[in-house]
Order: C-alpha cells, then sequence, then structure tokens
C-alpha cells in the first residue's frame, strides 16, 4: 500500500500537477492510494473518494466523502491541521493559511512544529492503513517527514527532489541541505526527471553515499486522454467548451480594476508614483480566472488569428516578460496575432504597464518598468541583486547598439493594442484542456532551468507547437520532439537562454512556430501519447515502490 506525501495543494502546475496525476493514473489502473497533502477541496478530484482532517490533539474527523468513483482504484487524502504557518519556498497565497513564509526564513522552532505535526500525523496512517511504502516530493521538507517515520516504523521510502526546493531551501541555507542529506542518505530510491535533474542532485548532495545507484529516471507525463489536437474549423467548439468550463466559477481582477491602473498610468511615472499607479490594479482574488473573461475570449477569430500562448506564474523567473518585449515586433510581422496569458503573479501589473507604455509610444515607463521590474514584482524568488529585467534590458541594449530602438518604439505604437493580448488571470487543467488547442503555438522562455516543464507536454498532447529555453529539462523535452519533426521545426522550438539571445530568439521563431503547428500536430500528439502519457510515469513508480 502506497503513501505518497505531498505539503501543497493538488491544483496548479510543477509538482501539485505531478502529484494529481500520478495518484489519478494509479486510480485508474486500480490501486488505492493514501495522499498526504494541503488539498482544500477534494471534491474537485474524481479520483478522491475520501477526506480525512488530522488535528494537532490527536483526533481524525472524515470531511468529505463520494459515493461512488470514476476509477477502479481510488484515493484516501489525509489533511495535516498545520495551524497558520505554511512555509514555502517562494511566496503566494494560500487558503486557509494566514502565514506564508518562504521556509529559509522560518526560525528552527517554526520548522520543528511544521514537521513534527506532519509526523505525528503520518505515524498514525501509516499504522492505520498497511502503509508498505511511502514517496515524498521534494527535497525538504516532506522528505524530512518521511524520514523519521519511516525510521520508527521501519517503512521503506523515496523522494523526488523538484527544482524549486532545491534553488529556494537547499542551496540557499545549510539547515535544509543537512536536513535533505540526511533525508536522502536514508531514502531506497532518490527519482529525478531526465539527466539535468540527475546532475543538479549529484552537485548538491556530495554527501550522500551511493548516491548514484540510488537514483532512477523518472520521466514527466500528460493525460492525453485530457488533451487533444483538433482542426482549425474545430477551434471554435473548443472554445466553446472553455466557455461553458468558466461558468460558475469565482472570479478575480475586474474591468474596474484594470482600467484604473491604466488610468493612472503616465509616461513620466518613476519610484513610487509608479508603485501607487499600478497597487491601483491590485487587491483582487489572483487565483480564479478574470471576472468578464468570456467577453475578452470572444473577441478572438479562433479559426482565423493566429495564437500564441503562455501558461505559468506571472514572475519574471517564468520569462513571460521577454514575450510582451518581443510583441512589437511580432505585431509588425503578422498584425492579426493575439497572445494569451494564462496565470497568476505579481508580474501581471508591470506587464500591462510595460504594454500600455508600448502603445502609446511612452518609452520612459518602458525603460523604467525594465529596470525596476523584479522590485516592482516584489522579487518572488527571493533571490535580491539586480532589480532589472535582464533579459529585455540586454535585448534593448541589442537594438541601440544596432540604431534599431526608434524602430521597435514606433512598431509599438503602431501595432501593440490591448485587444492583442488576453490576460485570462488563473485557469486550472479542467479550462486549459479546452484552451491549449485553440492556440498555433506555446511559448515558455523560463528564466532558470527547471527539472521538467509540464506545460511543454500539455503543449505537444494539444497540437500546439512549444517553444521553449533550450536548457534543462526543457532542452531534454525538445530533444526528444526533435527526432519527428524535420530539423528546421525542431530548431524553432529552441530559445537560447543567453541573455542577449533569448528576446531575439522569441521574435524570430515564434512566425516560424505559428506556421508549424497546423502542420505537425498530429506528430506532436504521437510523441505525447507514445513517450509522456502518465500512465508509464505512475507505473514505474509503482513497481519501484513495491521492490524497495
Amino acid at each position: 500500500m502506497i503513501c505518497i506525501l505531498h505539503g501543497y495543494l493538488l491544483e496548479g502546475s510543477g509538482s501539485n500537477l505531478w502529484t494529481r496525476s500520478v495518484v489519478e493514473s494509479l486510480c485508474r489502473q486500480g490501486e488505492t492510494v493514501h495522499l498526504m497533502a494541503q488539498e482544500n477541496h477534494p471534491e474537485r478530484y474524481p479520483f478522491i473518494s475520501e477526506a480525512r482532517h488530522y488535528h494537532p490533539d490527536g483526533s481524525v474527523e472524515t470531511f468529505y466523502r463520494r459515493e461512488e468513483g470514476e476509477h477502479p482504484g481510488c484515493c484516501i487524502l489525509h489533511k495535516p491541521v498545520l495551524g497558520d504557518t505554511l512555509p514555502v519556498y517562494v511566496w503566494d497565497k494560500y487558503e486557509e493559511f494566514t502565514n506564508v513564509v518562504p521556509m529559509v526564513d522560518l526560525d528552527d522552532a517554526a520548522i520543528e512544529t511544521y514537521t513534527d505535526r506532519n509526523v505525528r500525523a503520518l505515524t498514525r496512517i501509516v499504522r492505520e492503513n498497511r502503509i508498505t511504502a511511502m514517496h515524498a516530493n521534494h527535497a525538504v521538507l516532506m522528505s524530512v517527514v518521511a524520514q523519521r517515520v519511516g525510521a520508527a516504523e521501519g517503512i521503506p521510502f523515496s523522494i523526488m527532489p523538484h527544482g524549486s526546493a532545491l534553488e529556494y531551501a537547499v542551496k540557499r541555507d545549510e539547515r535544509f541541505l543537512r536536513m535533505a542529506t540526511e533525508a536522502f542518505m536514508a531514502a531506497g530510491r532518490i527519482f529525478v526527471i531526465g539527466s539535468e535533474m540527475r546532475g543538479r542532485v549529484s552537485t548538491v548532495f556530495t554527501g550522500v553515499p551511493g548516491l548514484d545507484e540510488k537514483m532512477v529516471d523518472l520521466h514527466l507525463g500528460v493525460d492525453t486522454s485530457q488533451f487533444e489536437p483538433v482542426a482549425r474549423a474545430e477551434r471554435p467548439r473548443k472554445a466553446a467548451q472553455l466557455r461553458e468550463s468558466l461558468s460558475g466559477l469565482a472570479r478575480g481582477r475586474t474591468p474596474a480594476q484594470t482600467e484604473a491602473m491604466l488610468a493612472a498610468l503616465r509616461g513620466e511615472l518613476t519610484g513610487a508614483a509608479l508603485d501607487e499607479a499600478l497597487a491601483a490594479g491590485r487587491g483582487y482574488v489572483a487565483k480564479v480566472p478574470d471576472a468578464e473573461l468570456e467577453a475578452r475570449l470572444d473577441t478572438v477569430d479562433w479559426e482565423r488569428d493566429p495564437t500564441l500562448l503562455y501558461v505559468g506564474r506571472l514572475i519574471s523567473a517564468k520569462g513571460v516578460q521577454e514575450v510582451v518585449a518581443a510583441l512589437p515586433l511580432l505585431l509588425e510581422r503578422n498584425p492579426e496575432m493575439r497572445l494569451v496569458v494564462v496565470g497568476h503573479g505579481p508580474l501581471r501589473e508591470p506587464l500591462e504597464a510595460m504594454l500600455w507604455a508600448l502603445e502609446h509610444g511612452e518609452r520612459d515607463l518602458f525603460t523604467e518598468i525594465v529596470a525596476r521590474g523584479r522590485e516592482l514584482e516584489g522579487d518572488p524568488e527571493g533571490e535580491g541583486g539586480s532589480t532589472e529585467l535582464t533579459k529585455v534590458a540586454r535585448f534593448m541594449d541589442g537594438l541601440r547598439e544596432r540604431g534599431e530602438l526608434d524602430a521597435y518604439f514606433d512598431a509599438g505604437r503602431r501595432h501593440v493594442r490591448r485587444d492583442r493580448v488576453i490576460f485570462t488571470g488563473y485557469l486550472t487543467h479542467a479550462e486549459l484542456r479546452y484552451l491549449f488547442p485553440c492556440c498555433d503555438a506555446a511559448v515558455f522562455p523560463s528564466v532558470v532551468k527547471e527539472a521538467g516543464p509540464l506545460v511543454f507536454l500539455e503543449a505537444l498532447a494539444s497540437g500546439a507547437f512549444p517553444l521553449g529555453t533550450y536548457f534543462g529539462g526543457m532542452k531534454a523535452s525538445i530533444d526528444s520532439v526533435a527526432t519527428v519533426l524535420p530539423p528546421e521545426a525542431a530548431e524553432a522550438m529552441k530559445l537560447d537562454p543567453s541573455p542577449q539571445r533569448t528576446v531575439a530568439d522569441i521574435v524570430r521563431h515564434v512566425p516560424i512556430a505559428l506556421e508549424m503547428g497546423e502542420r505537425h500536430k498530429e506528430a506532436l500528439f504521437r510523441v505525447a501519447r507514445d513517450r509522456y502519457d502518465w500512465s508509464s510515469v505512475s507505473r514505474t513508480l509503482s513497481e519501484e515502490l513495491g521492490g524497495l
């Protein structure tokens, strides 16, 4: 009997998406899975049959039960009640937790309280449900929980490190390096997403004996039953399904908030005055779609408009600002192109201000935002250092050196319009499954190396031609697709990660990608289906845990 430990939610991307996808796949294969996580809404996930609270006083309360599931197997969700504090890698808002803190900023007592509450809950879960193996997501802190319970109860466990814990906790704080090292030493398996993550783990955990022998490759996956390519003539039908999927959902940013922010913008704004103007667009619930999103989606001619999609958090580390910076030149070449930006995050308002500045020819304001972008977003990665949006700044330097800056801003005045870019707010896979197939291409220009960008695979499965920064796990994904595409198509997927080149490559490659999408969508889908479906991932995990 397997128990998977995940310290966060099931919605969203990254390790959250990995967890819910693997658990659902195991349930489809008839297994019963126990999941310890902080998910508040089990009713949203058809594979969860029951959910229980584990209170600090030792009591257990069943707070959800489904009468009949849709899979042969089922998942039982176990949710430790932790109090107000939630240690995270990168700050975000979480329902229920009033004190969400990057774990590097927590003292030892707070870390121990959090860990101990999880240990006590897991000990009871293990004893009462005949758990024979455990799997912990992230290098810390669920790995530490698994280590302690595993030692006390004699149960083997595995760990899957994801990039966020390594970059924002283990590498930055000796406490977490020590904790993770001890957990890795005790683990029976370390699952890694490809050679890039294998290399990162080997570099960080030099003190773990026999680490290479413990590591097992476990590639990322995609649910090919949810995503499917469609002919261009069928896109309006998918768009209608997207519209229906939005019905009844809570909403976030309102048109009035958007108008208030844009009305406050001026070309000469700097410093605190710019901060105040951007604040007029904030103060809404972020992890929901925008109000009146349907009206904006209805402005797209899905059969005819070339459509580029970005999905991810709206933070500088994900590189979305590079797509915005490329827009004047992209629209100059293809004025009918539409950009759809899906996600939430503190860079949204600066991005909208950048677009306003390009549309109105306000060069000084655009330059100010580029210079202060990471400060304006609040530095959510906690890295400090330079405040500029580095890759955009280097792109502007290149334009200036070649004498092309005036032409760039002139293109912005002539072509950048609000209706060319649709910010959707936060969407889940219940909505994205309909949006992805409506788009010709999808771009993921992450600034930092990611172990495995799942959205890239979802674009493949939907027939949306994907582009990504050619390093880390993205490089491995691109290389795996390159074998079934003509050389020129494979090259179009690659965005050079060097600061001087990324935006220029977006300008150069996106027009090619928009044309390639329709031509190669069936080949992209076949790669996703044959190589990356979640069923193979979950099967490997189950077999490896069974062999511990």
